[in-house]
This record gives C-alpha cells, sequence and structure tokens, in this order.
C-alpha cells in the first residue's frame, strides 16, 4: 500500500470534469484506490464517489493505492494532480 498526501490546486476543486478524467485514470488500474479527505473515504473509481467527497481547492487528501501496479497507479495520479488535469 502506498499513502501519498496533496493540496488540491485545481480552482474549482473535485468538480464534474477532474472527478471524471480522475476517475478514468484509475480505471486503468487494477489496485484499489481510494481518495480521502478528513475522516471520509471515496472510490477513486467512481465519480459519484469522488463528487460526494466535495473535494474543494486547498483541501489536503490523501491518496491511497493498494495493488499489484499501485506505484504507477500512484506516480499517474500525483502527476495529473500536478497538471491540473489538463487544465495548465
Amino acid at each position: 500500500m502506498v499513502v501519498q498526501k496533496i493540496v488540491v490546486t485545481e480552482p474549482s476543486g473535485l468538480h464534474l470534469r477532474p472527478a471524471g478524467q480522475l476517475c478514468e485514470l484509475c480505471l486503468k488500474y487494477e489496485s484499489k484506490i481510494q481518495i480521502k479527505k478528513g475522516y471520509q473515504t471515496a472510490n477513486a473509481k467512481s465519480v459519484l464517489g469522488v463528487l460526494a467527497a466535495r473535494v474543494q481547492q486547498g483541501d489536503e487528501i490523501e491518496i491511497i493505492c493498494e495493488g499489484t501496479d499501485e506505484a504507477e497507479a500512484m506516480e499517474q495520479i500525483i502527476r495529473s494532480f500536478h497538471n491540473g488535469f489538463g487544465s495548465k
């Protein structure tokens, strides 16, 4: 299992477009991938789960990857966050 904290810089947080892009990316991996905000944990492979987490700009979240391809998944997810899901 790999865990990494990240502060969300996307101006509108994880609204529909970045949430959809995150889910699409996560579905490429076999690993179980979750987002944790405070005490709430969401399945990163579910758009509704990510939207329900209500992640806003400035929120610190944890990305949790567990499985055979966890390191590669984490690397790509963090890269996507840093690239603003293609908006930068």
